[in-house]
């Protein structure tokens, strides 16, 4: 039973799919759901600074000579599609700038709007005196009555009115 489970594992191990079939099946699977690969090129300009001797009554003179070399460099771009979820992503995004930009459009436009009115009308504000009087009457007595002495005073004055 032994030979026949190694037999097995062997067998399956030798005709796996390598790195490099699981690789090209990766990249074809990617090219089906919209992989690009677009290949560009660039060229560049090497400026190279070379001295040579030249002999000039009986000195020895180094005469600079510049030359230039253009170079072709090959680099790939890949576009990777993007999911479901990271477009929902996006779209959300846009979606709340431009909603970010709209709120201030309106808020300078109703802005303006009450800057022209203010300076035709001036709007007052009107305290209610008598709820902040009010309040602070309450305040002040809710103090005493939430006091634990206070519920001994009423106990007290009860005793002594029972007694008379």
């Amino acid at each position: 039973m032994r030979l026949f489970v190694i037999a097995f594992l062997v067998v399956l191990t030798a005709f796996s799919c390598s790195s490099e079939r699981q690789a090209q099946y990766h990249y074809r699977k990617a090219l089906k759901h919209g992989l690009k690969v677009v290949q560009d090129t660039d060229t560049i300009r090497i400026t190279t600074i070379d001295s040579f001797p030249v002999i000039i009554n009986d000195s020895i003179v180094y005469e600079k000579y510049i030359a230039y070399r253009d170079t072709v460099i090959n680099f790939q771009n890949v576009y990777v599609p993007t999911t479901k979820f990271q477009e929902r992503i996006r779209y959300k995004e846009r979606i709340k700038t431009l909603k970010i930009k709209g709120d201030t459009q309106v808020k300078i436009v109703k802005h303006e709007a009450k800057a022209k009115v203010k300076t035709k009308q001036v709007v007052k504000y009107r305290t209610s005196w008598w709820v902040v009087l009010i309040a602070f009457v309450l305040g002040f007595f809710l103090r005493f009555i939430l006091n634990s002495s206070f519920f001994n005073r009423i106990s007290l004055l009860l005793r002594y009115r029972n007694q008379l």
